[in-house]
């Protein structure tokens, strides 16, 4: 394996935390899903998921492998953080991987020159889940953000360049017009805002759900998938994606569809049984309690976009990512090879 030590550092150098953490244990099987037709012996594929809206796509394919079901031998883990992911893809130790839709550019980007590390998208997990909540009632517009302090986790991943890429489109400096102050983990911002009289935070979901569904003096202020559909009407704020590792997908090519393809309808059976869906949501840790999953899934924006939507979407996302900062893609905008074809 070439330059992995190398590769790993100057990616943990770039990305920045997002919150949460935690292991997940596959819950109890709900009602079946259509899947792929199982094969005879399974590939064992080795999954790294976060702690958010992608794993909640994902519960009942965990599920269904717990229960000997599904065409695959999924071993899913779940992290707090995208940190903890990247250094096992680049090492081999993951076969796919979910990730905010920036760092897998990034990621994509910083490993062109090393075969054994270099990934494919596959498809689009999330859609915008991006929202800015406040203890209070001032913010109406995304000018409003102007002289407030504002904080947020997810610095060096989607959230940080969405944000920054709202403001300067509404005619704000993020580092003179107000102040962004980062945490590591939604947890810690959540709390402030509980704390703190007049706090105002950006949040993804399910935890903007969360906040303010345990505390009612905390609103959705904005809603930033409106706030982005606002300024760049030509593309679609993607926030997460799942990518595979090129090397796995050359040596295992059906277990990789079969995968995406239970993947997909694990995805629509969240949000076609999203009762069901919610107690899974729960037993898996990501929210406190199934009322609460269930409250958030239509917010979640989760979805399986792969083939010519995958491309067209992420390549206009990423496109304007790269326009205000180069860095945020990781210095260029991925080629076609980028894209999985199924």
């Amino acid at each position: 394996m070439k330059r992995v030590a190398g590769v790993a550092a100057a990616l943990l150098c770039t990305i920045g935390l997002l919150a949460g953490c935690g292991g997940i244990t596959p819950a109890a099987a709900p009602p079946a899903a259509t899947t792929a037709v199982p094969t005879a012996d399974p590939t064992t594929i080795r999954v790294a998921s976060l702690k958010g809206p992608t794993t909640m796509g994902l519960v009942h394919l965990m599920s269904e492998a717990a229960s000997g079901g599904g065409s695959g031998d999924y071993r899913v883990t779940m992290y707090g953080t995208p940190d903890e992911v990247v250094p096992l893809v680049v090492q081999g130790e993951v076969d796919v991987a979910l990730l905010p839709s920036n760092l897998a550019a990034v990621l994509y980007n910083k490993t062109l020159d090393d075969d054994d590390a270099q990934i494919q998208a596959a498809a689009i997990t999330t859609l915008g889940v991006l929202d800015v909540l406040e203890a209070g009632d001032t913010v109406h517009s995304i000018a409003d953000l102007a002289g407030k302090t504002v904080y947020a986790s997810g610095k060096g991943a989607s959230p940080q360049y969405v944000l920054e890429h709202l403001l300067t489109s509404n005619g704000l400096d993020p580092a003179t017009d107000l102040t962004i102050e980062y945490r590591s983990e939604h947890t810690e911002v959540a709390a402030l805002l509980a704390t703190t009289p007049g706090a105002i935070a950006l949040l993804p979901q399910p935890f903007a759900t969360v906040v303010t569904t345990q505390n009612s003096s905390i609103r959705t202020a904005l809603d930033l998938t409106d706030e982005w559909a606002k300024v760049s009407p030509d593309s679609e704020l993607v926030t997460g994606v799942v990518v595979v590792r090129a090397a796995f997908v050359e040596e295992h090519p059906d277990a990789v569809a079969d995968f995406l393809t239970d993947y997909e309808a694990s995805t629509r059976f969240t949000n076609e049984h999203p009762a069901e869906a919610a107690v899974l949501i729960a037993e898996a840790g990501i929210v406190p309690a199934a009322p609460i999953a269930e409250a958030a899934i239509p917010s979640s924006h989760i979805t399986f976009i792969d083939g010519a939507g995958l491309t067209s979407l992420l390549g206009g996302y990423l496109q304007v990512l790269f326009d205000a900062d180069p860095a945020s893609v990781g210095g260029s905008v991925p080629g076609d090879d980028f894209y999985l074809r199924r």
